[in-house]
């Protein structure tokens, strides 16, 4: 019976990433680091996946991302630019050639009128290149969190394929 990891956009993204010779990191918020298990849930990850920061708190996304005090106070930590910075630690944090970063609001509390529930900023750097993606998931904590991991793992899946 095949292995039903094998097709799965993780999966893609770790042939993928080994057959370049690129080394993935994370740096997640909302998804608590439900990205950086889906990765190791794919045998062999550990020949392109080099870990990631669990960065719930502000303090933590300063202190071990490197991501400023300035954006967060002034951008919010549910922004493009916190999303971005968080990537960009994650890469220069664990010496990795991409990364991903999640930061948004998975509910039930916490939205606001400006960025309710469901807002999630989704940023990759890819080579030191950096994208970033406002996404509005719907459904309950567990469906947002699942939603943003899909799209994470997508999003660089699709970077890394259109850079070829």
């Amino acid at each position: 019976m095949p292995d039903p990891h094998e097709s799965s956009p993780a999966a893609r993204l770790g042939r993928l990433l080994k057959e370049k010779g690129l080394y993935c990191a994370t740096a997640e918020s909302c998804t608590g680091g439900l990205i950086g298990a889906a990765l190791t849930d794919i045998p062999g990850s550990s020949e392109w996946y080099r870990g990631g920061v669990i960065s719930y708190a502000n303090e933590a996304k300063i202190r071990l991302l490197g991501v400023s005090g300035a954006i967060l106070a002034t951008r919010g930590a549910v922004s493009e630019e916190v999303a971005v910075a968080m990537a960009q630690g994650a890469c220069g944090t664990l010496g990795a050639d991409v990364a991903m970063a999640s930061t948004g609001i998975a509910g039930p509390g916490g939205g606001s009128p400006l960025k309710p529930v469901g807002t999630v900023w989704l940023a990759w750097v890819v080579h030191g290149s950096a994208h970033a993606k406002l996404f509005h998931f719907s459904g309950d904590r567990a469906a947002i969190r699942s939603q943003a991991v899909e799209a994470a793992i997508s999003g660089l899946l699709n970077l890394l394929v259109d850079e070829a």
